[in-house]
């Protein structure tokens, strides 16, 4: 069991060095990004990754005081499915309603691979390996379908 504080460190350290491995691996419109922080440029839709003591994951999250509206980007995201999956692949859990950590409700479509410790620093290439391509997905995705959704906010 680790302190809070080495918890932190070894957190800190495996999304430095998932930062240092992907800093030069280009978005699919060509420019350079912040994978760990991916700005979508739509507020309250974020691109979100995490890794436990158990799993990786990687998700669109739609959180909107205004249920409507967040109703609407769900929308949208489920007329572009085909396309999605198209890019992304058909492993991804789609949420309408679901709850974050902080029991707050959010619209989410998420993507899990089990058995990946971050404590763990074996299981580093593994989850590099899961998130690299599903961040690079969903990039893809994201570079070509933004527009829309700019639309609607």
């Amino acid at each position: 069991m680790y302190s809070k504080e080495e918890a932190s460190k070894i957190r800190q350290q495996f999304w430095t060095v998932f930062g240092k491995y992907m800093a030069p691996v280009l978005s699919a419109n060509g420019i350079k990004i912040n994978w760990i922080n991916y700005k979508t440029g739509i507020r309250n839709l974020y691109i979100r990754m995490d890794v436990t003591k158990k799993e990786a994951n990687i998700a669109i999250e739609i959180m909107h005081k205004e249920p409507e509206f967040a109703q609407k980007l769900f929308q949208q995201f489920l007329f572009l499915k085909e396309d999605f999956e198209s890019i992304a692949g058909t492993d991804w859990l789609w949420e309408q309603e679901a709850f974050n950590e902080h029991g707050l409700v959010l619209s989410r479509i998420s993507k899990t691979q089990t058995n990946l410790n971050i404590f763990n620093q074996a299981n580093w290439p593994d989850i590099i390996s899961f998130l690299k391509p599903s961040i690079q997905s969903l990039d893809s995705f994201w570079v070509e379908n933004k527009m829309i959704f700019e639309i609607i906010e």
